[in-house]
């Protein structure tokens, strides 16, 4: 009698068959296959292995969810950490807190969370679901739309651009960071670094940038221009950091201690990354700490400082002006900001969730990330302003006179601020490592979502070989970054963060949102997330749902069509760029979207069909081995057949075969 006379009733949950005198006999092994079939645990003395048959053990249940194949997170921590960092940038500290003062103070809370709300955890929950769900990352994740399998090579586009400017910034950073050791500071007296130099005079300028005491005055020189006067911090920036030439048309010489500092950022990545996420899982740890450990102390400190007050009701006022409501412009700063900060659109977020085990609460996580990031960014901004209101004071300027955006606030701004404090090296080296290693950390996931896209679109040739991938990925970029670190370099990285980082990628949200929501099927997408959460009542849907149909992806065209309308002629500072540039920035645009388009239409090709219309009614259907990666998360939905997967195999779609056709 074989075991499918056996009742299932009255088989026991548990079955040991190590007492059996031959384990390898016929019934033993219709034993074992029937236990597998029925999901009945069986205990074995041998070793499974032995028997050619994998049998679920109790041991089994603590890791048949994790991707052996791929790799996962060790810890849940792991991800989080590491998902912070990514989202949590310079952007927090540098844009934020002069978007709070800029459009009504306490007031711009109102539109910002209101945008977190239908535009930020919108697309970063579909973002961190699609990549959890397949366990792959934002190249092949693309399975689910055939025809917008462009976008994977899109986001890979942007995101090598992203590396390539990103960690220049990082390198600025870290420059002043290694001459932070040293008292007083080196922008502190022009006549140090500035001796040849025609525009520097005795003559005191306004008082803004000539802040020192009397004692400190004596034979120091005010750096100015005949026409338009610099700040000691703006002077340095310009002729001992950047060597800055007159334009971008002048390439000139490699500035080679940017180029060092470039070096040793490279070779920080490189360590972290080289052995995968299990490393980089531990060291977010340390690299996410550390800002919030500086971010503190520099809080406390600027609390504590003398005109503080005047910064922060600058800030935050409690005279918050709420008519800046009605103004189009502050709803549009309030949408850009929070997209922005938390890294949608860049494929960072799927490649980091792709390591997530598949029944992974994606959802409590998009809630922590955005609660975290948000309470970040409100943190660096009283920091920040408590700082600039003791220089106001103590120069008598208005704080909006010495306040800053963008790289202003953390090389112009905050240095000059440094020079008011007490022990100003160590509050200037506590400054500039935070944000170090705040950059470093996206910068981390940035170059992750590179090497990930690479392994999974040939697993078979690089996934055993990551090492040599990471060395070849932050090898080139590094090569590409020396033309950043040249004399002009600083107008190149203004120029690839204008067409590569700016309004492009709301579009490449928009075509996201349109791809997965439209095309792939809104409820087919929910019943994938309720795969790996469990299963929701309608009412948890119901907000999710009318996001992703309909209100995330107007309030995302809204925007970009308004970027477009205020869209401005390209300027650093006062200077103009020339039209070679102007012309070479829509090229870089160019190229990253082109792929999409391109791999449509040899998708639809390729696909099955006998007329165009049935072949691209076949690119809009999911691919035949599109589902969940590990076989025993794909259930009944995701059953696939064999040849089925066989042809997709032989008309797989990917960066090379692609430029093989061209």
């Amino acid at each position: 009698m074989g075991p499918d006379h056996i009742s299932h009733n009255a088989l026991p949950r548990v079955i040991p068959i190590g007492s059996l005198t031959c384990i390898q006999c016929p019934f033993a092994l219709d034993l074992l296959d029937y236990a597998r079939r029925k999901d009945v645990v069986v205990s074995v003395s041998k070793p499974r292995e032995s028997l050619g048959i994998h049998t679920k053990t109790p041991e089994d249940s603590g890791t048949n969810d994790k991707n052996i194949q791929r790799g996962y997170w060790a810890l849940k921590t792991d991800y989080l950490f590491s998902v912070i960092g990514y989202t949590v940038g310079l952007g927090n500290v540098w844009r934020f807190p002069y978007l709070v003062y800029k459009n009504g103070g306490g007031a711009f809370l109102i539109p910002y969370i209101i945008m977190m709300a239908i535009a930020g955890l919108p697309m970063f929950f579909m973002e961190s679901a699609l990549g959890q769900f397949a366990s792959l990352g934002p190249v092949q994740v693309w399975k689910a739309v055939p025809i917008l399998q462009g976008m994977g090579l899109l986001t890979f586009s942007v995101s090598a651009f992203q590396g390539l400017y990103y960690n220049c910034i990082i390198t600025y950073c870290l420059f002043y960071f290694t001459i932070s050791f040293q008292s007083p500071l080196p922008w502190r007296d022009c006549y140090s670094w500035c001796e040849n130099d025609k525009t520097c005079h005795k003559t005191p300028a306004d008082p803004m940038y000539n802040v020192t005491s009397s004692s400190e005055n004596n034979g120091n020189k005010n750096c100015q221009n005949s026409s338009y006067q610099k700040s000691r911090s703006e002077h340095f920036w310009d002729v001992v950091v950047l060597h800055r030439s007159s334009s971008i048309n002048e390439t000139g010489n490699v500035v080679w201690h940017l180029a060092i500092c470039l070096l040793v950022t490279w070779l920080i990545i490189l360590l972290v990354l080289c052995k995968g996420i299990k490393i980089s899982g531990k060291v977010s740890y340390f690299t996410v700490a550390i800002p919030y450990i500086g971010l503190i102390l520099l809080l406390i400190r600027g609390v504590t400082l003398e005109g503080a007050y005047n910064g922060i009701k600058y800030y935050f006022g409690r005279n918050s002006d709420f008519s800046k409501l009605a103004d189009i412009q502050v709803w549009k700063d309030a949408a850009t900001q929070i997209f922005f900060s938390l890294s949608v659109s860049l494929g960072g977020i799927t490649a980091l969730s792709s390591y997530n085990k598949f029944q992974n609460d994606c959802f409590t996580d998009t809630i922590i990330v955005g609660v975290i990031n948000c309470l970040t960014s409100w943190i660096a901004g009283f920091a920040i302003f408590s700082t600039l209101g003791h220089v106001a004071n103590e120069i008598n300027l208005p704080v909006s006179e010495v306040s800053h955006s963008g790289l202003g606030l953390v090389f112009l701004a905050y240095p000059e601020a440094l020079l008011h404090l007490p022990i100003a090296p160590l509050w200037s080296a506590i400054f500039f490592s935070m944000i170090v290693t705040i950059g470093l950390t996206s910068q981390f996931a940035v170059v992750e979502t590179i090497i990930t896209s690479l392994l999974d679109e040939f697993p078979k040739f690089l996934r055993d070989k990551r090492l040599y991938v990471t060395v070849i990925v932050c090898v080139i970029l590094y090569l590409f970054g020396m033309l950043l670190v040249t004399q002009a370099g600083i107008y190149w990285i203004h120029l690839i963060d204008h067409f590569c980082s700016g309004w492009g990628l709301l579009l490449i949200a928009l075509l996201e949102i349109i791809g997965l929501s439209w095309v792939y099927g809104i409820n087919r997408f929910i019943k994938d997330i309720e795969m790996m959460i469990g299963e929701r009542n309608w009412r948890f849907w119901l907000w999710w749902r009318a996001c992703w149909i309909v209100v995330t992806p107007i309030v995302l065209m809204i925007i970009l069509v308004w970027s477009i309308i205020i869209f401005k002629p390209l300027e650093y500072g006062v200077l103009e760029y020339p039209s070679w540039a102007v012309t070479l920035g829509w090229l870089m645009l160019t190229f990253c979207f082109i792929w999409v388009p391109v791999i449509a239409v040899i998708a639809i090709a390729g696909a099955e069909g006998d007329s165009l219309r049935q072949k691209a009614i076949a690119v809009l259907k999911p691919a035949p081995d599109w589902g969940p990666f590990m076989e025993q998360h794909r259930g009944e939905r995701y059953k696939n057949k064999q040849e089925s997967i066989q042809r997709l195999q032989k008309s797989k779609i990917s960066f090379f075969n692609v430029v093989s056709k061209l």
